[in-house]
């Protein structure tokens, strides 16, 4: 990673924790007020270079749902609250601490569960797996998801190619727009 994304990506994140803190402990208070279980909710993803890490998010589907992609959770197994958090992305605040951890970026690929091997195995063909996965990429601000493998591996491998800091504020500003 070049110093000016990982100085941008650290930086970046410490401010957004310090700015979104409010919002998160809100986000938090409602998803313990709405279901049982924790608020935060872990999940082992895939890093670079394949490397698992723990990815922490607000917990938006009931405690005991099987870890499944999100396309492929059954839809009665997100909660009221999480519907809310997913609409408007702030169950990936938590996310932040990630990168503050080295973990993630701000923008990249994002990172997948270690059971969508055929995602896996496009990325690593394609050389994704090199970079740092992000809360936000290209595929995102184009709608494309994790159920089409082969397209979102070419869409985050066209994003390596052509990675700036521009291109990557270009992406944050979408993501933010998007919703």
């Amino acid at each position: 990673m070049n110093a000016t994304k990982q100085i941008f990506d650290l930086a970046g994140a410490a401010l957004l924790l310090v700015v979104t803190s409010p919002v998160l402990v809100l986000a938090f208070l409602a998803v313990r007020a709405s279901s049982p279980g924790p608020a935060i909710f872990s999940q082992t993803r895939v890093g670079r270079d394949g490397l698992l890490f723990r990815c922490h998010k607000l917990r938006t589907m009931y405690v005991g749902t099987p870890s499944l992609p999100s396309h492929e959770a059954p839809a009665n197994s997100v909660t009221s609250v999480g519907k809310v958090l997913r609409k408007f992305k702030l169950d990936e605040l938590p996310q932040f601490w990630n990168v503050l951890k080295g973990e993630m970026s701000l923008v990249g690929p994002r990172p997948c569960l270690p059971t969508q091997t055929d995602l896996i195995e496009c990325r690593r063909r394609l050389g994704v797996l090199a970079a740092l996965p992000g809360i936000t990429g290209l595929a995102q601000i184009r709608g494309i998801d994790m159920s089409n493998p082969e397209l979102l591996a070419k869409t985050d491998a066209a994003y390596l190619r052509t990675a700036s800091f521009w291109l990557d504020l270009r992406i944050l500003f979408g993501t933010l727009y998007r919703s």
